[in-house]
């Protein structure tokens, strides 16, 4: 049986990462992305936040999770991209000396000055990799950024999308891109995720001075919200926004929308109440420095 939700973006929770504008609101991403906190309950007992932990949060987002990280240990910092996503944790939940918020492009952890060496106990993430990492240049950026973060035997624990994610809405906004006269190559690099096998992400965490000691691709289907609250369309418009800011104009993107949303009504949608889900596809991890 498919573990479900009453919301789906938990598998693709935005993180802005620097080569475009900052779409992500809080707004929009509790209309669309509502889920995030829904699907977490794995990844943070893998995570296993414990009192003397001093943890970081690796593309936080609005900071929903961390928050309710910090609950269990001694002190957690949010790291984001996304200025906007941040400021909304921050007018959510505050800021204190055990809870702070950060804004930074997380492709470049390794060089940041206010990460320190040896900092944290841990290091979190979830549903932000397949964004942080898109970029093949800087991926490795990150696996030693956090493995200069961590203390001796310290962790890293994280949750992202993994081969095979969404394949079905990726597929169709290629299409859909190529049919409004965009190259198919062009329209691949306006992808803005990364979703690696298993082998490729123990290669890269091994290269970094990582031992794996827990990895799991797991299927996992997921529900979007309902139509009224986001849907389909609201989910193209927030987690797609890259691939439509190929187009010139509104109403291509909206004609890319609408192609979506139209190849893949009955592709996605479960006869039985009209719900409508994705094909996610989740890499789970834990590494040890």
């Amino acid at each position: 049986m498919p573990e479900s939700s009453n919301n789906a973006a938990q598998a693709l929770k935005p993180n802005f990462d620097g080569r475009g504008p900052d779409h992500w609101t809080a707004k929009a991403y509790s209309a669309s992305a509502s889920f995030v906190p829904l699907l977490t309950q794995e990844i943070v007992r893998w995570l296993d936040p414990q009192p003397h932990d001093i943890i970081l949060d690796l593309g936080c987002g609005d900071g929903v999770l961390t928050a309710k990280i910090r609950s269990s240990c001694s002190r957690v910092a949010g790291f984001d991209a996304s200025a906007n996503l941040i400021k909304a944790a921050e007018n959510t939940y505050g800021t204190n000396e055990n809870l702070t918020w950060n804004v930074l492009d997380c492709r470049y952890l390794e060089n940041c000055n206010s990460v320190k060496e040896a900092e944290y106990t841990k290091i979190f993430s979830n549903a932000a990799l397949h964004w942080i990492l898109r970029d093949a240049a800087t991926r490795m950026s990150v696996f030693r950024g956090a493995y200069r973060a961590l203390q001796p035997g310290g962790t890293f624990v994280f949750e992202m999308g993994g081969a095979g994610n969404i394949a079905d809405v990726h597929t169709a906004l290629l299409a859909a891109l190529v049919h409004q006269g965009v190259g198919i190559e062009k329209a691949r690099e306006a992808c803005p995720w990364f979703f690696p096998s298993e082998k490729m992400m123990t290669g890269m965490l091994e290269e970094a001075g990582f031992r794996v000691e827990k990895m799991k691709l797991v299927y996992r289907p997921t529900e979007l919200t309902a139509e009224k609250e986001g849907g389909l369309k609201g989910w193209l418009r927030l987690m797609g926004a890259n691939f439509l800011d190929v187009l010139p104009t509104k109403d291509k993107k909206e004609a890319v929308v609408r192609e979506v949303c139209d190849v893949l009504q009955t592709v996605l949608t479960h006869e039985a109440d009209e719900s409508m889900w994705l094909g996610y596809v989740r890499l789970k991890v834990v590494a040890r420095k």
